[in-house]
């Protein structure tokens, strides 16, 4: 896959970045370059290598998935306009 001119000035558009019309050769050749390394990288076997979040064995950090109500309801109703037994309370908007 490659990248013409018109591709970068669209690209350049889309990003909202100011590209003037010397810049362009040389992004066409930035922008091919690096979709050459992809092309390059999609060709590496990978079957049988796992997931790894860093070159040091780790194991990532989990919370336990517990649904709490924070703790903090009081301070969190106390802000609200209205409120009623621990519930944020609002205005009637539909009929």
């Amino acid at each position: 896959m490659s990248v013409d001119a018109a591709t970068v000035r669209r690209i350049a558009h889309l990003a909202r970045i100011a590209v003037k019309e010397e810049e362009v050769p040389h992004l066409q050749g930035e922008l091919n370059a690096m979709l050459a390394f992809v092309e390059q990288l999609q060709e590496v076997n990978v079957d049988g290598v796992e997931p790894m979040t860093s070159v040091m064995p780790m194991e990532m950090k989990k919370r336990i998935d517990a649904v709490t109500d924070g703790e903090i309801v009081d301070l969190v109703t106390r802000n609200a306009p209205d409120a009623d037994d621990n519930f944020f309370l609002v205005p009637k908007v539909v009929e």
